[in-house]
């Protein structure tokens, strides 16, 4: 009976399987002629009456899906050298509503596509600097404005060419004037980030992705009947004030909640999100498109927020892994495959689109680097770096559509744009980037850094998260290894559990800071005679090069005579040792101040020490000013050393060292002393007396004392 139930069923199941591949081939069959029919059908249409019911719409299977694509998409796309955002927007088309019909571009997918799209021009935001308008003013301003006005008029044109109307044309034509730089790690990997055609490129940016989003929001404006003269009277000052409040207020709003709640780290990633909605929405209440407020948002948050911190890591990675993909994602499921094949029209607009992006980049690389004077193969760096359309035109272009300015074939157009652009921008760097010749990058100092293994001894809790931050961004500069170190001393016999326990916790605690940064880490505990023996026999033991400690900023009576911890480490380290006081979040830091005395100005070490200071200030966002105090009579300023590498003004001043040091200092200083040449030896204090009296004057102030052995 057994055997002939299970006999019976499989043949019931075999001829179920083929009544099922029988339906499916007649289908097929059917689906291919009614393709030629009517080409506007999509694939589901043709599948559903024998595969699908309809799209899941269960929240479990949707996510499901969703992140299953963010997983595979990117990594078999960059198996296979295409970039991981081609992968993404190819992949939402197959499950979107015009492929496999698995999921519906419903209110959910449009909430979180929403949301990744405001991301996306936060994160651009915070990748364009103020900063790098310093650097090649003149010619980032040349370029800027030839990569927005040469793509306008050749994409206005080309459009206006292909039937569409002049509102449209224009739109587009701000897509093609805007691009993203998505080959910019490609740029840091080769080590040409310093070259000319990098920082031409990086100032460019800024200018027409600026620009082009204002065309969007003039043109949507006129489209909705609303671009009159009182719109003009009204966005001026309104953007004027908009613009001012953004990039001057979050900063000052951010340095104060940072100094308030610094402490927590998920108020801080709470206010960072907070700040984009809120300066998105006050965008839209000024009746301009919430993108230019992200963007802006981006622009004014990278002046607080180090590039290598841990905080940046957060958002790079909640923005890259989720958001972002849910937008991309979201973008393929607008691209319907029947129109772009089956409408003539529909792959010329595809091709003219493509053909024009390109050649309206090209020709402001060529130009550009032709007025200036770049070599060809920086001419195709520049043009490489600035090919690439993805994000500010993701955005327009869904703006648009959304407003039903541009038709579903033009989406289709500019994904296909996007597609060819984004493949492009990558091969294009790579191959030129590696031919940039030496002589074109601004020289770099080999001894920029001056430690790539930084021990720290972590032991007061209130003070553990400043000092391993300061570490973790001068480890990850150089690329090196994070080293905290806690001893307990055995002076009394007596090592309990709760001293154990507590020691595990601190170095638990190190450990999870330094990785939320993605740095390298090697926690050390250990028992030894005293803090200083310990301190120096792991620097040894470990090959530590770089001791970074915490300063409370005064000497007692005690230390006067017999020197305190940091004295006896600094007066036996072989290694240069970094003191450090920190009086609010590194991340606060407005200026980094560098003090020198006549002494330091001569020293063989000048070159590490001003390298220093300009990494803290390049990795804070923070302006560097470096101060040579002189008790010199002679009138002319001191000569500065010939073979002396940096960027940085020098300002020569005469007069007392401290006075005149205390004079410049401001709230949200950062100042930076060495030590190594003025050590107050008769009272045992080898920071010096000059560092330890602005510390007890300026109690509000940041202190880095830097001491080089001898």
């Amino acid at each position: 009976m057994y055997s002939s139930f299970v006999s019976n069923l499989y043949t019931q199941s075999t001829m179920e399987i083929l009544q099922f591949y029988q339906v499916t081939f007649s289908t097929f069959v059917q689906a291919s002629w009614l393709s030629t029919q009517n080409t506007g059908r999509s694939l589901v249409e043709f599948f559903r009456p024998s595969i699908l019911t309809g799209p899941i719409t269960d929240p479990v299977p949707v996510f499901l899906i969703i992140m299953a694509i963010m997983l595979v998409a990117p990594l078999l796309f960059e198996r296979i050298k295409l970039p991981g955002i081609v992968g993404l927007i190819l992949a939402g088309l197959v499950v979107g509503p015009y492929g496999l019909g698995l999921l519906e571009r419903d209110s959910t997918i449009v909430l979180l596509g929403t949301v990744g799209l405001l991301f996306l021009m936060f994160m651009a935001g915070l990748e364009t600097s103020l900063d790098d308008l310093k650097y090649n003013a003149d010619k980032a301003v040349i370029f800027g404005l030839a990569t927005f006005a040469i793509p306008m008029l050749l994409g206005t044109g080309s459009m206006l060419l292909l039937g569409y109307g002049l509102l449209a044309s224009i739109l587009v034509a701000s897509c093609f004037a805007s691009h993203t730089l998505v080959a910019l790690p490609i740029a840091m990997r080769l080590g040409v980030m310093r070259t000319q055609a990098v920082t031409t490129v990086l100032g460019g940016t800024l200018i027409t992705n600026v620009l082009a989003l204002l065309v969007l929001a003039v043109v949507v404006r006129a489209h909705q009947g609303s671009l009159t003269l009182g719109f003009w009277l009204f966005l001026i000052p309104a953007l004027t004030i908009y613009t001012f409040a953004t990039l001057w207020g979050v900063p000052k709003v951010g340095r104060w909640f940072f100094r308030r709640f610094g402490h927590d780290e998920s108020a801080e990633f709470t206010f960072v999100v907070a700040t984009l909605f809120i300066v998105s929405y006050v965008a839209e209440l000024i009746e301009i498109e919430p993108i230019i407020g992200a963007f802006l948002a981006g622009i004014a948050i990278s002046q607080l927020i180090p590039q290598l911190s841990p905080l940046m890591n957060r958002i790079q990675f909640i923005g890259n892994t989720l958001f972002i993909p849910f937008f991309l994602i979201s973008v393929g499921m607008l691209i319907n495959p029947a129109i772009l094949l089956g409408e003539p029209r529909s792959l010329l607009v595809a091709g003219v689109m493509t053909a024009v992006a390109i050649v309206a980049k090209f020709l402001p690389a060529w130009g550009t680097g032709k007025i200036i004077g770049l070599p060809f193969p920086s001419i195709m760096l520049v043009f490489g770096l600035s090919v690439a359309q993805a994000a500010s035109t993701l955005a327009a272009i869904t703006v648009a559509f959304e407003i039903d300015l541009v038709d579903q074939l033009t989406v289709n157009g500019t994904i296909a744009m996007i597609l060819v652009t984004c493949i492009a921008s990558p091969w294009i760097t790579t191959r030129w980037g590696h031919t940039v010749k030496p002589d074109t990058v601004t020289p770099t100092v080999e001894t920029t850094h001056i430690g790539d293994r930084i021990l720290v001894p972590v032991a007061n809790p209130s003070t553990e998260d400043h000092l391993l931050k300061l570490a973790i961004t001068l480890a990850k500069k150089s690329g090196g290894t994070l080293l905290p170190l806690h001893i307990l001393t055995d002076s009394s016999g007596l090592i309990t559990a709760e001293k154990r326990i507590n020691q595990q916790q601190l170095l638990a605690k190190a450990e999870t800071i330094a990785h939320a940064a993605v740095t390298s880490v090697e926690t050390i505990g250990r028992v030894d005679d005293s803090i200083e023996k310990g301190i120096l026999r792991a620097a040894q033991e470990r090959d530590a090069n770089l001791i970074v400690c915490g300063w409370k900023g005064y000497s007692s009576y005690r230390d006067n005579f017999f020197g305190s911890v940091i004295d006896n480490i600094i007066r036996q380290a072989t290694i240069p040792v970094l003191v450090a006081r920190f009086t609010q979040p590194i991340r606060n830091t407005n200026r980094v101040i560098l003090a020198l005395t006549d002494l330091d100005f001569a020293s063989s070490q000048l070159q590490k020490t001003i390298a220093l200071a300009e990494t803290l200030a390049d990795e804070l966002k923070a302006t560097l000013k470096v101060l040579h105090v002189t008790r010199s009579s002679r009138r002319q300023a001191p000569k500065v050393p010939p073979d002396l590498q940096t960027e940085a003004p020098i300002e020569h001043v005469r007069g007392n060292f401290v006075t005149r040091v205390a004079r410049m200092l401001q709230p949200d200083d950062l100042l930076v002393l060495t030590s190594g040449n003025h050590p107050d030896i008769l009272s045992m204090r080898m920071l010096g007396t000059e560092p330890e009296v602005i510390a007890r004057t300026h109690p509000e102030i940041s202190i880095i004392v830097l001491h080089f052995p001898r």
